[in-house]
């Protein structure tokens, strides 16, 4: 195949992008990408190499807008004093060393531990609804959509009747980043990362103004009054990255773990009989259908990825998505196994400094609706000739539905 089909690679199509990706392993591993000018990264060694040499490959463009934001968008957010800037994604160091120790200090086992019986009580709830309201259900819809929402929320002490704006919100910031919208398109979603921004700022305020709650945001706070170096803007900052990150990526975990074994039927009732293989399973759908499949860096000098050159300033996107299924580190990688012994070397959550904060908490509430709905619905399965589509866009493999019937 030509290099001016690119491999059959379409960045924004995430339908099944995988026999693309294995194409530009075989053909063109290291690929410059006229149409959105950046170098594709494919093989699982040089995407890990990338990500270990933050050096050379800044992540400070890892949150840019895909197509930069257009003059009436700009002048929207700047009018609204929107100035939210990463929380730790998209910051380098000597700043991200310090951000991520004082989070990591409260980001901790023990902090979001002391969720579990609650994530383990709001999904026997959403089970037994989605079984009340009969046939068909959508795991998207009836259980991966608000629960990690309410437990963030909850983790960040936040009223969870904020669910519908929070997922408004994140919706705009994901569009805003990561689709190519027009000028136009991006208006209604500039307001949104308006109200965003303030809301999280409010949140700020209010626990700095009411001290003693038992949440994440107090957590900075009184590291911050110790004597750790954060603002009150860095906290914001933090708190309007997580409430993004730590809902809207495990939403989608949790939907592509039961269309993945729920495609593998056999791998489904593996786990409806010994449950305790669920952990691997989550580490094999994170493996074969991560919520994130592209992260992008930025070249701080001329450097060289897989002995191609790439000049100083050169957008890279890494394909953590295709690295996933290399044969050089996953044996049969296009094979969905549970049972995988290194499936845990999967890239889903990125790799070295800027390696995934809330990873655990994501397996955590993955492994408890596993958990639950495997023995509350053995005979679950997908709907006959469901066909399930994916959110166009540059890094997310989001599912719109995973429709389900469970009658015997």
């Amino acid at each position: 195949m030509s290099a001016k089909t690119h491999h059959g690679y379409e960045p924004f199509d995430m339908k099944d992008p995988f026999p693309a990706y294995a194409e530009l392993r075989r053909e063109e591993p290291v690929m410059y990408d006229e149409r959105i000018g950046y170098y594709v990264v494919s093989r699982y060694e040089d995407v890990k190499a990338t990500f270990e040499d933050w050096e050379s490959f800044s992540s400070e463009n890892a949150q840019a807008p895909v197509r930069p934001m257009g003059e009436p968008a700009k002048k929207i957010m700047a009018d609204g004093g929107f100035t939210a800037y990463s929380g730790l994604s998209a910051r380098v160091p000597p700043e991200h060393t310090r951000l991520r120790s004082v989070a990591s200090k409260a980001f901790t086992p023990r902090r979001y531990k002391v969720l579990e019986p609650a994530i383990r009580e709001n999904v026997d709830i959403m089970i037994d609804k989605m079984i009340a309201a009969g046939e068909p259900g959508d795991i998207l819809s009836d259980i991966a959509h608000d629960l990690p929402t309410i437990t963030i929320l909850t983790l960040m002490g936040v009223p969870i009747s904020r669910i519908p704006e929070i997922k408004k919100w994140s919706a705009s910031r994901a569009l805003m980043t990561w689709a190519e919208l027009t000028d136009e398109e991006q208006i209604p979603h500039a307001h949104s990362l308006v109200e965003y921004w303030n809301f999280c700022q409010e949140v700020v305020a209010d626990n700095k103004a009411n001290p003693g709650r038992d949440n994440l945001v107090n957590d900075l706070l009184v590291l911050q009054a110790d004597g750790h170096e954060i603002s009150d803007h860095e906290i914001a900052s933090l708190l309007y990255s997580m409430l993004f990150a730590g809902h809207e990526t495990t939403t989608t975990l949790i939907s592509n773990s039961l269309r993945l074994l729920l495609s593998n039927p056999d791998a489904y009732q593996a786990l409806v009989a010994e449950p305790e293989k669920i952990p691997g399973a989550i580490d094999e759908v994170l493996r074969m259908g991560g919520s994130i499949v592209a992260w992008r860096r930025k070249a701080t000098r001329d450097a060289e990825i897989g002995g191609v050159k790439i000049p100083k300033d050169s957008g890279v996107l890494l394909l953590m998505g295709s690295a996933n299924r290399d044969a050089a580190v996953f044996e049969n990688p296009d094979v969905f196994d549970i049972g995988r012994e290194n499936a845990r070397n999967h890239m889903s959550f990125g790799y070295g400094i800027h390696f995934c904060l809330g990873n655990l908490l994501a397996k955590l509430q993955g492994k408890v609706v596993l958990e639950e709905i495997t023995k509350k619905m053995p005979t679950l399965r997908l709907m006959p000739g469901a066909d399930i589509n994916f959110i166009e866009n540059l890094s997310f493999r989001v599912p719109t539905s995973v429709p389900v019937e469970w009658s015997n």
